[in-house]
């Protein structure tokens, strides 16, 4: 009777592997990913610098006026600067000599 409980309860524990394989890889693939970009996204937004070239989300290029807790200010022509909320902003521009070199969050910090 031992060994017929026995093989039951690890036959009850190797039916729970297939779910348990589920969430790993939910999480490897999912979450971890996820919360990778959502950290570099932070970064991003830590960065910003009034003067700076920054490209929005919707691929607007503008210079840094004004940054406020919630919202930018951005000139995107002489004497027309708008305002956007700061989580538009997608990349920081540098201008390297006669390239334009574009720091993308996702990048960033990769090994």
């Amino acid at each position: 009777m031992i060994t017929i409980t026995g093989v039951l309860f690890v036959s009850d524990w190797v039916q729970l592997l297939p779910l348990l394989a589920l969430v790993i890889a939910f999480w490897l693939f999912i979450i971890r990913p996820a919360r990778k970009r959502q950290a570099e996204f932070a970064d991003l937004h830590d960065q910003l610098e009034v003067g700076q070239r920054v490209m929005l989300t919707s691929g607007i290029f503008g210079e840094l006026v004004e940054i406020g807790e919630e919202t930018i200010q951005l000139r995107i022509a002489p004497a027309a600067d708008v305002t956007v909320v700061r989580a538009a902003v997608a990349k920081i521009v540098t201008e390297t000599g006669s390239e334009s070199e574009v720091n993308d969050a996702s990048t960033d910090g990769e090994a």
